[in-house]
C-alpha cells in the first residue's frame, strides 16, 4: 500500500504540523531566540485548542482566531499588546499552513491598541545612575556596572547586543563600534561618541583582557549572562534610590534624547538597528509633548528675518 505524502493526508494533527514547521525555521537558520518565541506562543495556542477539542489543522478557520482572541481576553488574562505578540507570531505558523494547503486562506488582523508612552529615565535619574564611583573604594562589579550603564545610554544597544560586543569590536582609532549580534541577525557598525571612547578606555585599563574576549564578562571573563547582567543592574539602580531597573529604558532614553536634540530620524533608525523607520516614528510620536520645547526656536516661520523684524503695521482710519 502506497504510504501517504505529509501533505495528502485528510487528517493532519496540529502539533505534528508545528513540528514540521519548526524544522523548516530550523533549515532557514532562525536564531534560538526566535524559534523558542514560537514554541512558547504555540503552547498557549494548544491549550486553548484541547479546550475545544481541536485537534486537526484543517478546522482552524478565522472563527477559531476569533475564539482564541476572546480566551486570551478573558478574566484579564491578557492585554492588548499581549494578544497582538501572540497573534504576530502564531499567524506566522498559520500562514505557513496555509502555503502548504493545510488550510484555507484568511488574513489575521492584529487588534488596535493605543500606543503609550514608552518609560524612559528622567535627567535627575541619570545624574544619579551616571555618577562615577570612586575606584579606589568601590567594588569592580560596581563599577563595571557604571561603565555598562554609560555603554547602554551611549549606544541605544539592546542587551543581548551590548553582551555580544567583544574587545576586538572596539576601534578608538576610528571611533566606531562593531555590533555583530544584532534582532535582525544583520551587523552593524555605529559610532563610538567621546564620552564613551574614554569610558571605555579606562574600564579597559581595569578589565585587560584579549580582542577575542567579551567586553562585558562574567565573573570568570566568559560570555555573560544576560539574567545576571540584568540583575546587577536592578541592584545598581536601586542602590542609587532609583526604581527603574530595566536596561531597555536606556534604548528608550537614547531614542528619545537623540530626537530632542535635534538627531534626524534616519541616522536613529541606522544606530538602532531598525530595519525601517516604523518604530522610529512611533519614537517621534511618543515624545511629540517634549518635541515642543523650543518650538519656536526651531519653526522657520519665527526663524524669518520678515516676522522678527517685522515693523508695526498702521492702519488707516
Amino acid at each position: 500500500m502506497k504510504k501517504l505524502s505529509f501533505q495528502s493526508k485528510k487528517e493532519i494533527d496540529i502539533k505534528e504540523t508545528f513540528d514540521y514547521f519548526i524544522r523548516k525555521c530550523e533549515i532557514k537558520n532562525l536564531s534560538s531566540k526566535t524559534i523558542i518565541s514560537y514554541k512558547d506562543r504555540f503552547r498557549i495556542f494548544q491549550r486553548f485548542l484541547n479546550s475545544k477539542d481541536i485537534d486537526n489543522i484543517a478546522d482552524i478557520n478565522l472563527k477559531t482566531i476569533d475564539d482564541y482572541i476572546f480566551y486570551l481576553k478573558s478574566g484579564g488574562k491578557c492585554k492588548d499588546v499581549t494578544i497582538n505578540t501572540n497573534l504576530r507570531e502564531l499567524r506566522v505558523f498559520l500562514y505557513f499552513c496555509m502555503d502548504e494547503g493545510h488550510i484555507s486562506r484568511y488574513k489575521i488582523k492584529l487588534l488596535k491598541v493605543t500606543k503609550e508612552i514608552k518609560e524612559t529615565y528622567t535627567d535627575e535619574e541619570l545624574n544619579k545612575l551616571l555618577k562615577k564611583p570612586s575606584i579606589k573604594n568601590c567594588e569592580f562589579s560596581e563599577y563595571k556596572t557604571w561603565v555598562f550603564s554609560n555603554y547602554l545610554l551611549a549606544t541605544g544597544n539592546r542587551i543581548s547586543s551590548a553582551l555580544n560586543v567583544k574587545i576586538g569590536d572596539l576601534d578608538f582609532e576610528s571611533g566606531i563600534i562593531q555590533i555583530n549580534t544584532t534582532k535582525n541577525r544583520k551587523a552593524q557598525i555605529i559610532p563610538m561618541s567621546a564620552a564613551l571612547s574614554a569610558v571605555l578606555k579606562e574600564y579597559l585599563i581595569y578589565r585587560k583582557g584579549e580582542t577575542d574576549d567579551y567586553l562585558f564578562c562574567d565573573k570568570f571573563g566568559a560570555k555573560p549572562d544576560r539574567r545576571t547582567y540584568q540583575e546587577m543592574l536592578a541592584k545598581y539602580n536601586n542602590a542609587r534610590g532609583i526604581i527603574k531597573t530595566s536596561a531597555h529604558l536606556y534604548r528608550h532614553t537614547f531614542a528619545k534624547k537623540w530626537i530632542l536634540n535635534g538627531g534626524d530620524i534616519f541616522r536613529l533608525q541606522k544606530i538602532l538597528g531598525h530595519s525601517d523607520l516604523g518604530m522610529v516614528k512611533e519614537y517621534v510620536n511618543m515624545f511629540g509633548n517634549d518635541v515642543s520645547i523650543d518650538f519656536n526656536k526651531y519653526n522657520p516661520l519665527d526663524n524669518m528675518d520678515c516676522i522678527k523684524n517685522k515693523d508695526k503695521i498702521k492702519l488707516k482710519a
